[in-house]
């Protein structure tokens, strides 16, 4: 049965591992999307997922879905690109911007699960300094893509990406993991496996070694 957190102190969440097999990974229900819970969140493990008419939920699925910085897998084609192409990057310089593409409908996801009280919580804590955006520009200066999530010491947490031009979010995301090479960071989460993080480089890890490596991690 899952933990009602209405009412509940923002640093209050039931153990990861008390969460359902089916869905996968639903851990609680209801709290707030404040920085001091969704931090707290973060650094057990948990992330918010929910629609707009539906209550927070909170999720901590088994296995999950992580990169190892400085491991990504680069196709041949997307090196060829990388040579011959102009675009630029950048990080934190329009991290709104990033959420709005992230937030748009999809063709294979008409709904999106980024609406208005998650776009602000994370717009929130990008203020405080915890969350972060990475951008990839055409050379005429458009966002051609970028990638944006919470960074708690050693690990950054990837909440979503999205392309505007061929190969966008990729490049995106290969700024995203250079950055954290170079500061240090040992691991990045994506949360769930797909096809698309799978080919670059993104692999399964048990929630029970994922939990420790957060702990070893995170101060």
């Amino acid at each position: 049965m899952i933990e009602n957190l209405d009412n509940t102190p923002p640093d209050y969440f039931p153990a990861a591992e008390q969460a359902l097999e089916e869905p996968n990974g639903l851990l609680a229900v209801g709290g707030d999307l404040s920085p001091e819970r969704l931090l707290n969140a973060y650094r057990r493990g948990i992330f918010p997922w929910f629609g707009i008419d539906d209550p927070i939920l909170w999720w901590s699925p088994d296995p999950r879905a992580v990169f190892i910085p400085g491991q990504l897998h680069i196709s041949r084609r997307l090196k060829r690109k990388l040579r011959n192409c102009d675009y630029s990057i950048s990080m934190n310089q329009v991290f709104e911007e990033v959420i709005k593409g992230c937030a748009a409908p999809r063709k294979s996801e008409p709904d999106t699960w980024l609406h208005g009280p998650m776009q602000m919580a994370y717009i929130h804590l990008h203020q405080l300094g915890h969350a972060h955006s990475f951008e990839a520009w055409t050379s005429d200066q458009e966002l051609a893509g970028g990638i944006y999530g919470v960074a708690l010491d050693r690990v950054f947490f990837a909440e979503s990406m999205f392309s505007a031009h061929t190969d966008g979010s990729k490049i995106a995301l290969l700024a995203l993991n250079e950055y954290v090479e170079q500061q240090g960071f040992e691991l990045i989460d994506s949360q769930m496996l797909t096809p698309h993080l799978q080919s670059m480089g993104a692999f399964e890890m048990p929630r029970s070694t994922f939990l420790s490596r957060l702990d070893e991690l995170i101060d």
